[in-house]
């Protein structure tokens, strides 16, 4: 029976290369299918250095690529970059971010360094 959930193995999610922090923010998930776009929105759960995990108001297919737009936090200006669905389970899903330039990249570490000294 297909129950429409893809998780990710237990040996992957102890593989991670970087710590996820927990972090409770608004986001954005814009999607192309079959020549049509879809958005979706939602809560993050958690973010690291290379993803971020999302409950969001729609389902996502594991492999999509998808542009996501999220508000860090001590950052002026929403970051918009493209991501890989990595993981579902109903309505979380597991992003890893694709590409991202030098300046979302700093932003995202200071704001991982903060998240992880718990400040």
């Amino acid at each position: 029976m297909n129950t429409g959930r893809t998780k990710p193995s237990p040996a992957s999610a102890n593989q991670r290369r970087y710590a996820r922090f927990p972090l409770d923010i608004r986001i954005e998930v814009h999607v192309l299918r079959k020549g049509s776009g879809f958005s979706f929105w939602g809560r993050t759960s958690e973010l690291g250095l290379d993803g971020v995990g999302a409950t969001l108001t729609g389902e996502l297919e594991v492999g999509e690529v998808v542009s996501l737009e999220l508000s860090l936090p001590m950052v002026a200006h929403p970051a918009k970059v493209r991501a890989l669905v990595r993981y579902r389970d109903g309505l979380r899903h597991g992003f890893e971010f694709l590409t991202m330039n030098k300046e979302q990249r700093n932003a995202l570490r200071r704001v991982c360094e903060v998240l992880g000294t718990g400040t």
